[in-house]
């Protein structure tokens, strides 16, 4: 116990240095598109090389950056970062980017955003930010969504069915994309409750229109299985986190392969 709380401490106060020295970096998962089988957009997933302990894993990480409210900073960090490495990106490619429950005590929040976009020369609309249900437990964070979302900004519900999933959300705030959560699609093909959860939540998000992503597809059974339920799938089996630098080369490999004559997804406008 006292050799995890030492850890814990030392690797809390590196992480306080962590952006000032140039530490952390972004990886990106692409969203493929199931009807196209093109990639339709790129999560960015942040990173953190320690000169002396080499690549801490985010689990380690994100939960102490989160109660310590230093999330707060580096969250616009990766929007910053991101937002800046996908204006290079294909007009039809989508950035997605988490924002922490504890970002929304910033009351800058909106006005980072727009700085972000409008430094980077981002597309509003190539934009889609993704919550946990976590962030809409405060009455209080309703106002920020819906003034993110006046922006032209896309929301997405992330990790849904590991909260409340309270259908209350879903008619308070109006989500763009509903992202199901990798526990219930790694045993769908082969749970009848998971498989039972995974198409009454799509039937759901469909009816409000929403996009529906499978999140953690990892082999060929449960990529056949989402197909025709889900309109996007994510994961180890589509392809792992890479970084900025790869990203150009993947998408140019994917157009090379692709089917003559195959349309490419683009994003919708938000209304």
């Amino acid at each position: 116990m006292e050799v995890r709380i030492r850890e814990r401490k030392e690797i809390l106060a590196d992480l306080t240095n962590a952006i000032a020295n140039d530490e952390l970096e972004l990886d990106y998962q692409p969203l493929l598109d199931m009807a196209t089988q093109t990639t339709a957009g790129f999560e960015a997933l942040v990173r953190w090389r320690h000169p002396g302990r080499g690549r801490v894993g985010p689990d380690k990480f994100i939960p102490l950056a989160e109660e310590s409210g230093l999330i707060v900073g580096i969250g616009e960090w990766v929007l910053r970062t991101a937002c800046r490495q996908a204006a290079t990106w294909p007009a039809e490619v989508s950035l997605s980017v988490n924002i922490s429950t504890r970002q929304f005590s910033d009351h800058r929040l909106v006005d980072k955003i727009v700085k972000a976009l409008t430094e980077s020369g981002l597309d509003h609309r190539r934009l889609e930010l993704e919550v946990t249900e976590s962030a809409l437990l405060r009455q209080a964070n309703l106002p920020t969504l819906k003034a993110i979302r006046e922006l032209g900004i896309r929301l997405a519900l992330d990790d849904f069915g590991t909260g409340y999933s309270s259908l209350s959300y879903l008619k308070r705030v109006q989500f763009d994309k509903l992202k199901i959560d990798q526990s219930f699609v790694k045993d769908a093909p082969t749970n009848a409750k998971s498989k039972a959860i995974v198409e009454t939540v799509a039937n759901l998000a469909r009816a409000l229109g929403m996009t529906v992503t499978a999140e953690g597809v990892e082999n060929a059974e449960q990529m056949r299985w989402i197909s025709g339920r889900c309109d996007q799938a994510q994961g180890y089996f589509i392809s792992r986190p890479m970084p900025a630098g790869d990203i150009a080369a993947y998408l140019q490999a994917e157009r090379k392969s692709a089917p003559e004559g195959l349309a490419v997804a683009t994003p919708t406008a938000a209304p």
